[in-house]
């Protein structure tokens, strides 16, 4: 799958967006030049990690390109629960120097239209209050708050 987004929604930008299906050297680079600006406590995955996601049916590893680099991701998770299909965005991170020109929006529209693609109910993430733009954007493409407490229990010793 493929999607390219212009004109309107990409403001100074030609963004292309596809799915990973194929991890090579450029991609394992990529990451481990995007992780570091999404965590400081994580380590970039390897071409393993990553190919873990990619060859998985639940998980999409969505890549945003701009003149044939890679700026951005997000990947794509889905669950089945006795309720329905669900869909769980994590990870998105875009390279700083291609912030605020539309590739979270791209990413963020090609993950909603491949979650509707597949029947999900909905599509959820969570994002720390500090990321103010990023929360901005989700806001702006429908996301809505949703009262809950989150609860993490940690399996690292």
């Amino acid at each position: 799958m493929s999607w390219s987004v212009v004109g309107d929604t990409v403001r100074d930008m030609s963004v292309s967006i596809r799915a990973a299906s194929e991890v090579d050297d450029a991609v394992v680079a990529a990451f481990a030049r995007l992780i570091p600006q999404l965590s400081s406590s994580s380590p970039a995955p390897t071409a393993a990690d990553l190919l873990a996601i990619v060859d998985n049916p639940n998980s999409v590893l969505f890549l945003a390109e701009v003149d044939g680099a890679l700026v951005g991701s997000l990947t794509l998770v889905f669950y089945r629960i006795p309720t329905g299909l669900k869909a769980w965005i994590e990870d998105v991170v875009v390279d700083a120097s291609a912030r605020g020109h539309g590739v979270g929006e791209a990413l963020n529209l090609a993950a909603i239209a491949e979650a509707r693609a597949r029947g999900a109910k909905n599509v959820s993430l969570t994002s720390r209050s500090s990321r103010e733009a990023a929360n901005r954007l989700y806001q702006r493409l429908g996301f809505t708050p949703y009262e809950t407490n989150l609860y993490r229990y940690s399996l690292d010793d």
